[in-house]
């Protein structure tokens, strides 16, 4: 009903920052029925089902940028604040686990990615008109979902079907790891805690310009996740040199939650469901498989890492790096390692993923020729 609701006053709403309040007290409602409903991550997963729903079923919604920004920044620097000394030795010890991860992540992309073309390919299949050899490639990585798009469209491919399949994956295992670990009871199984816990107003101040200025810094340098990964590091490096600011308002890191899940509802627009079925569906299903297949990768980790095999689980999961650092905090389960591990996984893609992608499929190209369509 207020999905019918909205559409009848869809008219009233066509203004861009009537659409982005609607979205937010939509998104609101949402996580605070969560919360009542006692879901796992209720300031993320509600305002993300509420606007995907709304999305795909026409009411007009909308994400302010600057929004999911601030839900990044805040976020990066409430996971920074876990990384104290001791904690940094612990995860420096890992060295071995996050180098076997990177190479795990590497090889469930490129199998994803073959699957892909497989099942797509030639009649009798499920087969997508002009459905290139480099879309099914730069849809299947494990991380870096808009830098793969990007990537995508500068190689000429179908890039609505590589940003479709990244968004289903990341939604996916959004919703099933934290439903499933709360169903199995797999939260608060790890006693680290941030080295800030205290909130204090000044040091809280001063951690807010510090860790703009690491957010200002990357985006000058042009780097990926900008506004995660310059909060991260600056609240990283003060909280392992022993610098203790502020802790995070609990206030502050649900309203970031919420900026996030809204950002991710809003991909999934009405046309989404009309974007190639065939190719919704073996997205979808290869990512329950990949999820399946990081499980048992975490356990085996687990036999030689001293560490549960849920942490591990969050940290080589197919998902996103903010979503699953989200899910660890919120569930306490081994924040840095979470984080240590889908940092360094998202760093590999990104410098690894056109270089493999020339290796494995243009090697013998001849020159001039463009890449295969099926």
């Amino acid at each position: 009903m207020i999905f019918r609701g909205a559409r009848r006053f869809t008219p009233f709403l066509e203004g861009w920052p009537a659409r982005v309040v609607l979205t937010l007290l939509l998104a609101g409602a949402a996580a605070n029925l969560c919360v009542l409903l006692d879901w796992p991550l209720p300031w993320m997963i509600g305002p993300l089902l509420v606007t995907a729903i709304g999305s795909m079923l026409g009411v007009p919604t909308a994400s302010w940028t600057p929004f999911r920004n601030l839900g990044q920044w805040v976020i990066g620097a409430a996971l920074g604040l876990y990384f104290t000394p001791q904690v940094v030795a612990l995860v420096a010890g890992l060295w071995w686990a996050i180098g076997l991860n990177i190479v795990w992540a590497l090889a469930l992309g490129l199998a994803f990615g073959a699957w892909l073309h497989r099942v797509h390919h030639g009649p009798g299949r499920l087969h997508i008109a002009g459905l290139s050899r480099i879309t099914t490639y730069f849809a299947a990585p494990v991380g870096a979902a808009s830098e793969m798009t990007l990537m995508a469209e500068r190689h000429g491919a179908q890039t609505e079907l590589v940003a479709s399949a990244h968004s289903l994956r990341v939604l996916l295992v959004t919703l099933v790891i934290p439903f499933g670990f709360q169903w199995a009871g797999l939260h608060g199984l790890d006693s680290t805690v941030p080295g800030a816990r205290v909130v204090n107003a000044f040091g809280l101040a001063q951690l807010a310009v510090l860790t703009g200025l690491g957010c200002w810094l990357m985006l000058k340098l042009k780097r990926t996740n900008p506004w995660f990964i310059g909060a991260l590091l600056v609240s990283l490096l003060l909280t392992a040199a022993g610098v203790t600011l502020s802790a995070i308002p609990p206030a502050m890191s649900n309203a970031a939650q919420l900026f996030i899940g809204i950002s991710l509802g809003v991909r999934f627009s009405r046309s989404f469901l009309h974007l190639a079925p065939r190719w919704l569906g073996s997205v979808a299903l290869a990512t329950m498989a990949m999820m399946g297949l990081c499980a048992a990768f975490a356990w085996g980790l687990a036999q030689f890492a001293q560490l549960h095999w849920a942490t591990l689980l969050l940290g080589t999961a197919p998902g996103g790096i903010a979503e699953m650092s989200i899910t660890a905090k919120v569930l306490q389960l081994g924040v840095p390692v979470v984080t240590a591990f889908h940092v360094t996984r998202l760093a590999a893609v990104l410098l690894l993923a056109e270089p493999m992608y020339r290796w494995l499929y243009q090697k013998k190209k001849p020159a001039g020729a463009s890449d295969p369509v099926d």
